[in-house]
């Protein structure tokens, strides 16, 4: 017996939030997300937390994430994994398209420092 149900499902740029951090940090090369500075962009921006930010547009995200790296890695192939992670995380768990995925690179972490 199928039941067919009428009705929509709303995703909260908090869940984007987190799937984009989440998809981040499991990308071998990346030490942490580094804060976001506060200003302006909050305003403008939903779904901000610390190294993320998130906008949404017809059902197309927009993603900014803020990451220190380890040390002694390839920072170019660290951001390609992690955009190409990211946009899958995005659209295989809430299905909406990924326009961008900008990954900016704060800091490197020497052994010894952060996490």
């Amino acid at each position: 017996m199928t039941e067919n149900t009428q009705g929509k499902t709303t995703v909260s740029p908090e869940v984007l939030t987190t799937i984009a951090s989440m998809a981040a940090l499991e990308v071998p090369g990346v030490s942490r997300l580094a804060p976001v500075s506060g200003g302006v962009n909050r305003l403008f921006r939903r779904g901000v937390s610390d190294g993320v930010r998130i906008e949404t547009k017809d059902n197309i995200v927009l993603v900014d994430l803020f990451l220190i790296l380890k040390e002694n890695v390839n920072i170019r192939e660290v951001s390609r994994n992690v955009q190409q992670n990211v946009a899958r995380s995005v659209q295989e768990m809430v299905g909406m398209d990924v326009s961008e995925i900008n990954v900016h690179i704060e800091d490197i972490d020497f052994e010894g420092e952060g996490s």
